[in-house]
């Protein structure tokens, strides 16, 4: 895919744009959307009166919570898998913090092929719980997404396993596109598109996508202060190291690799802004979720709502948030619709 750079993120002094291959095209989301077609849930698009009410503009939720695991991470894991040959699909192993591990654990039990789920200390135990329920073996690795990747290799090294990454791989990033297409489906005249943002796969997927077909559309990543990682990474210019904190918004949480090959490419060229959040608004968009959408999204899942809450994001045209998850912990959900400090 050759593009010309964005001048959002990254403004240029010279007078012509220029010109930009990137690892992941049109075609790739195409061929992804046909592999994966009846194995995961063309989820629905639903206004939400609230949020339309509140900008004057028609505002969208797109509803991945309704994928069978409860999170967008199903398409991309499910897409890497079945390109692989039978070889190299006897064994897998994946790092994650949570979701991809339970897309990839579901993903194999339904192909019939064992898996290796490798998270930190930092993963809720919730998440945990529901990826040993689909029959995969679970490693608990250190404190960091690092720490995991680094198990995930030695496995590959000692084991032959093969490794499905949570973002970094064209694949994943393809499956993940999905998205992306289905939006213009259901709305064609799309103006603004908000996307939990994290390694980047679901960013980065869908702005191929929109980006393609409609490039006028503007997508703009939403994503935590505690540990942004592709914002900071985009800012230093190449991919960087962060701290993992704790935050409402755990889906989000990890590194993007500072070997990273896909994500930061498609991320740095393609995004039109990137918008942080404190811990309080994650907790208002949880909280906003359950009363006014009738609807349980984790923090991940909850930014683009509580980005439009907090009078972040200016919608400019019909918009679409992805409700990306809904795995949160039962009783910090609690917590947080009963007002709990965040």
């Amino acid at each position: 895919m050759t593009i010309m750079k964005s001048a959002n993120l990254h403004p240029r002094t010279e007078t012509e744009p220029q010109a930009v291959t990137l690892p992941v095209t049109l075609g790739d989301v195409r061929r992804a959307s046909e592999r994966i077609k009846g194995r995961v849930i063309r989820t629905p698009l639903v206004r939400s009166r609230s949020l339309s009410d509140l900008t004057g503009q028609p505002v969208h939720l797109k509803l991945e919570t309704r994928q069978p695991i409860g999170a967008f991470k199903l398409r991309g894991a499910m897409n890497a898998i079945l390109s692989l040959d039978d070889a190299s699909r006897r064994g897998l192993v994946t790092a994650s913090t949570g979701n991809h591990g339970r897309a990839v654990a579901y993903a194999a039990s339904e192909l019939g092929v064992p898996a290796i789920i490798c998270m930190s200390s930092l993963v809720p135990a919730n998440k945990v719980d529901a990826i040993r329920a689909l029959g995969a073996e679970v490693r608990i690795v250190g404190v960091s997404q690092d720490e995991a990747q680094e198990e995930v290799e030695r496995l590959v090294e000692e084991r032959g396993l093969t490794s499905i990454p949570p973002f970094d791989a064209i694949d994943v990033v393809a499956g993940q596109g999905t998205v992306g297409l289905e939006l213009l489906e259901q709305v064609p005249d799309l103006a603004t598109v908000l996307v939990p943002l994290s390694g980047g796969g679901l960013a980065g997927g869908i702005a191929v996508v929109i980006k393609a077909m409609a490039p006028k559309a503007r997508v703009i990543g939403i994503s935590m202060e505690r540990g942004a990682a592709m914002k900071a990474s985009i800012a230093a210019g190449r991919p960087v190291a962060v701290d993992e904190q704790h935050t409402l918004a755990d889906s989000l949480g990890g590194g993007i690799g500072l070997k990273n090959r896909v994500t930061f490419a498609l991320c740095s060229h393609l995004l039109d802004d990137i918008v942080l959040l404190t811990e309080s608004e994650i907790a208002e968009g949880i909280r906003h979720a359950w009363h006014q959408e009738d609807l349980t999204a984790e923090g991940a899942g909850a930014v683009g709502i509580a980005a439009i809450l907090a009078k972040k994001v200016e919608v400019l045209g019909p918009a679409a948030i992805i409700v990306s998850g809904a795995n949160i912990d039962p009783k910090l959900h609690q917590r947080i619709l009963e007002g709990a400090e965040a």
